[in-house]
């Protein structure tokens, strides 16, 4: 089983896929080199990034993302307010210290626009070479989604009391009960349950301080768009409208902490991946809609929230895809929206059925949705996308809560629906702004 906390990251904007993970890999790789003992060897690692890294990734960090992590750095502790700086340094001098090594490497840094066979989309190879050219070592990674490493060594895997594959077999073991409850339970073999839910209410916390910095930097994003930031307007907007009776102001307060976090993820600011860092608003924004507009809305009901949509993310993971390399955003924001529809359900009241319920109706209706980054950069339509779909979300709760949980549509046969349509998808389509919004957009 998936661990809530390998869904739910700490990391660096602006994109799982193409930042966090390419960090990882690089991270990984050197400590691979320290381990056979060759770190003093290396006299120049060679990297290459294929397919949709190397189509958007300059424009997602990649190319920051890798020298970082071949410097030592990782996604949860990086400085992000240093980041940019020391990129810049390494690019102008062309070499980077291992971590343990006594001397600075060279590297090269190569992008294939065609794709590597036999791997996911997202593919990179690092290559280790002695001074004489000879290969050290040589590694490819592969970036499946929400900083996930294909093929990533882990520990052994845990006997745990609610082992579940699809949505189908998640409502039998739930059955009465809660989802939360039944995933509580699968957590606690790992970690006493005072530090899952005090690592629960920690993620909320980077989630909370992502907001509001959101909502305090003013300014453009980076990337060469000069998208205004809008969340800091927006702010100060509904703050002198304290008194409005306007009885869609809730709309617009959702709306404003998904653009806060997203425009924070796109400037490279550190998020949560929930489940990718392009969707990171859209839990965060539906959550504080349960602690503004929720009366008795608490701690144990953010931890609730976070588990049952965990349990949801953990099914579309195991059976489609959470990458929008793989099958489009419908696998990004689609399946956020579904978790913090499910999550919304189950603080609200609502049974095991009707979360499944919820969860489905927000999936369907982000079925076929594509990810077409203008100009490769986490931000056009990805930020707005991010609004729309925490409104979604809640939309689908409220939907769900007003039936019994019966429904014609199971979640597994959407979620069937959407790794078919993602299959079926052209490559143009899925983030490598060949497609649809990317080419139409009207630049100067």
């Amino acid at each position: 089983m998936i661990s809530v906390f390998d869904l739910f990251r700490i990391g660096i904007g602006p994109s799982s896929s193409h930042t966090v993970a390419p960090m990882r890999a690089a991270h990984h790789f050197v400590r691979g080199l320290d381990r056979q003992g060759r770190l003093a060897d290396v006299s120049t690692i060679d990297i290459e990034l294929y397919g949709s890294l190397a189509a958007t990734g300059v424009g997602h960090g990649t190319d920051k993302a890798v020298l970082l992590g071949l410097a030592g750095e990782q996604p949860e502790t990086v400085d992000v307010a240093t980041a940019d700086e020391r990129f810049r340094r390494l690019s102008a001098e062309r070499r980077v210290r291992l971590p343990g090594s006594p001397t600075a490497v060279d590297f090269t840094l190569v992008l294939h626009h065609r794709f590597l066979p036999d791997t996911h989309p997202n593919a990179m190879v690092f290559t280790a070479l002695d001074r004489n050219g000879t290969v050290l070592d040589r590694r490819t990674f592969s970036s499946i989604g929400g900083g996930f490493l294909l093929h990533e060594a882990r520990d052994a895997p845990l006997d745990v009391p609610h082992p579940f594959t699809d949505a189908g077999q998640l409502l039998d073991l739930a059955g009465n009960g809660r989802i939360s409850d039944l995933m509580l339970a699968n957590e606690t073999v790992r970690r006493p349950e005072s530090e899952v839910r005090a690592r629960l209410l920690a993620l909320w916390g980077v989630m909370t301080e992502c907001a509001e910095r959101g909502c305090r930097t003013e300014g453009t994003l980076p990337g060469g768009l000069n998208v205004p930031r809008r969340a800091p307007a927006l702010h100060r907007r509904l703050r002198r409208g304290g008194g409005s009776t306007d009885p869609l102001r809730a709309m617009d307060q959702v709306a404003l902490v998904a653009l806060a976090v997203n425009e924070e993820n796109a400037a490279g600011g550190r998020v949560v991946t929930a489940p990718t860092n392009g969707a990171a608003g859209v839990l965060p924004a539906v959550l504080h809609y349960y602690h503004r507009f929720v009366p008795g809305a608490d701690d144990d009901g953010t931890v609730r929230f976070l588990l049952t949509a965990a349990a949801i993310g953990i099914v579309v993971k195991r059976n489609a895809s959470i990458s929008g390399a793989e099958v489009g955003c419908q696998g990004e924001v689609g399946t956020a929206a579904a978790m913090a529809a499910a999550g919304l359900t189950e603080v609200l009241g609502g049974t095991p059925g009707q979360a499944e319920n919820a969860a489905e109706i927000a999936l369907e209706h982000h079925l076929g949705l594509t990810c077409d980054p203008v100009a490769g950069l986490v931000q056009i339509p990805c930020i707005e996308r991010n609004a729309i779909g925490s409104l979604k979300a809640i939309a689908a709760a409220r939907l769900a809560l007003n039936g019994d949980g019966r429904h014609l549509v199971p979640l597994d046969a959407a979620i069937r629906a959407m790794r078919d349509t993602g299959a079926d998808m052209s490559t143009k389509y899925k983030e490598t702004a060949l497609g649809g919004l990317a080419v139409n957009f009207p630049q100067c």
